[in-house]
């Protein structure tokens, strides 16, 4: 079993390296790229629901931090594939609850998924493009609150986080 975890910790840390090389073609002005992006994140997504269905939601305490991490990674970009994104929901939102994953990431993926089902966001983690150089996210359920539901959860303000995004 210890040898299949090493293994496992180790796939997950090589898809989300994979994530990261090929990231980049996600909003390419090439449909090929386009499509090679797609093709990856629906390949993680389907080893991601193999990797739930054996394990539940691989933890830090199960994988390491950074194998964990990268699951999250790989939920997050399953855009396609709301399935497998609201599993990974479910399943982090359980492991958060008993103190096994980060209520931050959880953050995210709810954001992800809600905007993947064309609903309002809640923490506004994700921008939907740029208008006049300054990020804007997609609408949020309680904008007037987002800053202080983003402090809940350790995210920062989002005036900082976009900063992040900013054009030069």
């Amino acid at each position: 079993m210890a040898h299949d975890i090493a293994a496992l910790a180790t796939e997950l840390a090589d898809m989300a390296a994979a994530d990261h090389r090929s990231s980049i073609r996600a909003n390419s002005d090439d449909p090929a790229e386009q499509l090679a992006w797609r093709r990856l994140t629906a390949r993680h997504g389907d080893r991601l629901s193999e990797i739930m269905d054996e394990y539940g939601w691989p933890t830090a305490e199960l994988v390491g931090e950074e194998a964990a991490h990268a699951a999250w990674l790989i939920a997050q970009h399953a855009d396609r594939q709301l399935d497998v994104q609201r599993r990974a929901l479910q399943l982090m939102r359980q492991a958060v609850s008993e103190g096994a994953a980060g209520p931050r990431e959880l953050a995210f993926l709810r954001d992800r998924t809600l905007v993947n089902e064309g609903r309002e966001q809640v923490y506004g983690t994700q921008i939907a493009g740029v208008n006049d150089g300054s990020p804007v996210p997609w609408p949020c359920e309680e904008p007037e609150r987002m800053d202080e539901l983003r402090a809940e959860v350790g995210i920062e303000p989002f005036d900082e986080y976009v900063a992040k995004f900013a054009m030069a």
